[in-house]
């Protein structure tokens, strides 16, 4: 696609540049955001305004147009989310800087109706990246962030590997100094590594993402042209502590490059150390042998529980055949609006939708529906949910709703996040096997890459959001029972646990963009509070306790963290009475339950009038042992 570089001069937007060119985007402009005239350096959460007189040149070397903006606005909304979370809600803060960012790429878009994408250098400011994620989508463009959550210190490497030739024009940390203002990195690389390695004293960021040190790129492969400049030092402040200082560029310009050099970038492996062994332990050619068992729905009617600040409401839907698809939706959600209501929440409360298709070519229409109630997303999965009650909006909810290209995990492909964090609880939208570069599914297909891919966006994503974050409760769609041994292999290893993975695997009709399988998890954050003999209360690292029950006719796995507790219970018909008293007296206050059911549903294996279940039809459901079931529980709750 064609893509516009919002250039700062540093290193990390040129690399970016460079891995954009490497996947075949073409780059017909240039962006920028600097200080107003007569400003050398604003105080910015956004932009790196260092260095801004010398950006015209990288522009020329580059043979492109550059657009520039004045940064007129500042930091206002300082959440983790920008915009609103809702259709209600404004999608923009007025007088925050982002919107310079808006004013600036829909001026490049005037001038280049054909431009699809922006490239964006953030590695790990998500700060940053959101905000710029909200604007391209509000301007329908591509971010393309091929250095997101990359391994600094393998992309320092790499960027030095490349032939990018940049200097260090401003330092601000410990252990940075005036002397080391004009040194490249491969000079620095000695000292950054020093300086890694006592992390516990300097707690460095060796590509500088904690403002340690900001660069201006002299050289890359992507220049027509180098060029040669001449500097001062400006010494903002300076301390035994750390050193505050910047280069000023008093004279520049462009010399001729003897010959061209070649973009040398390294694309990082598909697969890290875990996912490559999933993959070798499970590789065996994608089959097409399918499962005869149909899925059969039940109309269950609309329910809805309270437990403390979580509320579920299950069944939503409109049982009117003459609408339209549209209609019917829009519908649904209007009923799931006043049910919110009854209960002082709103749409901007929900942290995780389900949405049952009767088949996935309904999936674009749905989207189309679905992005018009939300700013930023909850999950997608008749129309069920589960709303958390904030006190603390911005401290209490955060959500992942990654948009970007990149080598990291998939871009979200539908109106939904990654990822929401609440009230203790991380809900992982379901993960497919796509390469994160293309959002395409590997070729040729392969049943064990696609899984490999599937489970190693699962780990990156709670890894992102929650660092110990314990898998509570997984389910595994498959679209064929023969993959199961396959899928069973895969997920042993996948998650830091000891005991037994708790995860259901069933059986879907299809699945998006035809894969072979998803994964859907939610996990517990991994920190719970303890209060000591003197009342004090301190975070630490929550554990996972596993209790197994394994009978003839009835497979129970409970997974049990201070506070939760999660539940999976696979039973037979002949065996239903017996399951849902077990069920009723194990799964404490539940938050999350869903009945997965082969063939038609009998309505009375669903549990007593007080539980809110979704009913879930399904071509199969199985269990890590092999065996084959019926029915399905899956439940979280507190305890």
């Amino acid at each position: 696609m064609k893509f516009v570089g919002l250039l700062s001069g540093g290193k990390d937007s040129c690399y970016n540049l460079m891995h954009c060119a490497q996947n075949g985007h073409v780059l017909i402009a240039a962006a920028t955001l600097g200080p107003g005239p007569g400003k050398e350096e604003i105080d910015s959460y956004l932009y790196q305004t260092v260095g801004q007189d010398a950006i015209d040149l990288i522009a020329q070397a580059l043979e492109v147009p550059l657009y520039r903006r004045v940064i007129v606005g500042s930091a206002i909304e300082l959440g983790n989310e920008y915009g609103g979370r809702t259709a209600d809600d404004g999608i923009k803060v007025d007088g925050d800087e982002t919107e310079d960012l808006f004013e600036l790429l829909s001026e490049v878009k005037a001038h280049h109706p054909d431009v699809q994408g922006v490239a964006i250098g953030a590695i790990l400011s998500t700060y940053q990246r959101v905000r710029m994620e909200q604007v391209c989508r509000r301007l329908e463009l591509t971010p393309l962030c091929y250095l997101w959550r990359r391994d600094q210190r393998e992309l320092l490497k790499e960027m030095i590997d490349a032939g990018m030739e940049s200097i260090l024009i401003k330092v601000a940390g410990i252990g940075l100094t005036t002397k080391h203002l004009g040194q490249s990195l491969a000079q620095m690389q000695p000292l950054l590594w020093k300086l890694l390695s006592q992390n516990d004293s300097y707690g460095l960021h060796v590509c500088g993402e904690g403002g340690e040190y900001e660069t201006m790129t002299l050289d890359c492969p992507l220049f027509k042209s180098g060029s040669f400049r001449e500097t001062q030092t400006v010494v903002h402040s300076d301390s035994a502590f750390a050193t505050v200082a910047y280069l000023k560029f008093t004279s520049a310009e462009l010399v001729e490059k003897p010959q061209a050099s070649q973009n040398q970038v390294t694309i990082p492996p598909l697969l890290d150390e875990i996912g490559q062994t999933t993959f070798e332990l499970t590789y065996e050619q994608h089959t097409s042998a399918e499962s005869n068992t149909p899925a059969v729905g039940l109309a269950l009617s609309l329910r809805t529980s309270r437990n403390g600040r979580w509320l579920a409401i299950a069944n939503v839907s409109v049982a009117d055949a003459d609408l339209t698809f549209e209609d019917q939706v829009s519908s649904c959600f209007s009923l799931l609006k006043d049910e919110l209501v009854k209960h002082q929440l709103s749409m901007r409360d929900i942290a995780s939708i389900d949405v049952a298709l009767s088949s996935m070519e309904l999936f674009p229409r749905l989207n189309a529906i679905y992005a018009a109630q939300f700013g930023t997303n909850p999950l997608r999965i008749t129309l069920s949910c589960v709303a958390f009650a904030t006190e603390d909006e911005k401290r209490e909810r955060q959500a992942l709703h990654v948009q970007g290209l990149s080598y990291w995990a998939p871009a979200n492909i539908g109106p939904y996040s990654q990822a929401i964090r609440v009230g203790g609880l991380v809900f992982v939208s379901g993960q497919i096997g796509l390469v994160p570069a293309s959002l395409s599914l590997p070729e040729p297909r392969s049943l064990a890459l696609e899984t490999a891919l599937s489970l190693q966006h699962v780990r990156r994503v709670l890894a992102a959001i929650a660092t110990n974050g314990i898998v509570q409760a997984a389910v595994c769609w498959l679209t064929d029972l023969h993959q199961l041994p396959f899928a069973v292999q895969a997920f042993r290893g996948n998650f830091s646990v000891q005991h037994p993975q708790p995860v259901l695997f069933v059986g879907a009709i299809d699945l998006p963009k035809n894969a072979a399988v998803e994964t859907h998890v939610i996990a517990h954050n991994g920190v719970v509070v303890e209060t000591d003999e003197d009342g004090d209360s301190q975070e630490v690292n929550a554990r996972q306790t596993h209790c197994h029950c394994l009978f003839a006719t009835l497979h129970h796995d409970q997974y049990l963290i201070p506070g939760h507790v999660s539940n999976i219970l696979a039973f037979n018909a002949e065996d239903a009475s017996v399951a849902i008293e077990l069920f009723l007296s194990l799964s404490g206050k539940p938050i999350y339950t869903r009945l997965f059911h082969v063939g038609a549903l009998d309505a009375r294996v669903c549990p007593v009038d007080e539980q809110v279940v979704v009913s879930v039809p399904v071509r199969f459901i199985a269990t890590p042992d092999l065996r084959s079931w019926q029915y399905a529980i899956v439940s979280i709750g507190s305890s």
